[in-house]
């Protein structure tokens, strides 16, 4: 398996589901005459950042991740969803833009230096096998499983399967 089959898809796959995840949020608003802000600004904790930043965090790791191990301009997007259709595009966009990559990109990223902001001032740098496996995937995920956790505590009907993207 190459180190693009064991990070791109998976990649795609999560955001997908989120985009599922998405969909069934807002249907549920629709359905219980909630307004969708209600959602949208939802936290599991209030120290905790709201849903719309959870999804719009794990897209940043998905696809800044794919282009530190690329090594190809890191993409900057800046966060101003502020409905589910405008998450929706963010997630699209995304998944666009990983699919631009090829396999050929990551060939030997997994032993190459991966140079990454560790903080507002400081960087570190890791090879981009523990890159993904120290950093981005659990980041990505983390953000993902908490935009569904947060669904899940307000009401929404959603199991692990939607957040598998199988359901």
């Amino acid at each position: 398996m190459s180190f693009y089959d064991a990070t791109v898809p998976a990649f795609v796959q999560i955001l997908s589901s989120l985009t599922g995840l998405l969909n069934k949020a807002e249907a549920h608003c629709k359905a219980k005459n909630i307004q969708p802000e209600v959602i949208l600004s939802a936290r599991l904790y209030p120290d905790m950042l709201p849903f719309t930043k959870q999804i719009q965090l794990a897209c940043d790791f998905a696809g800044k991740a794919s282009a530190r191990l690329a090594h190809v301009e890191v993409p900057t997007t800046p966060d101003t969803e502020t409905s589910f259709e405008e998450l929706r595009q963010r997630i699209a966009k995304t998944i666009a833009y990983l699919k631009t990559f090829d396999p050929g990109q990551f060939e030997g990223a997994d032993h190459k230096d991966v140079i990454f902001p560790a903080g507002p001032n400081t960087s570190l740098t890791l090879k981009g096998q523990e890159f993904v496996n120290r950093v981005a995937f659990p980041n990505f995920y983390f953000h993902a499983a908490i935009a569904h956790g947060i669904l899940r505590h307000n009401g929404i009907e959603v199991g692990k399967r939607d957040f598998l993207g199988v359901a």
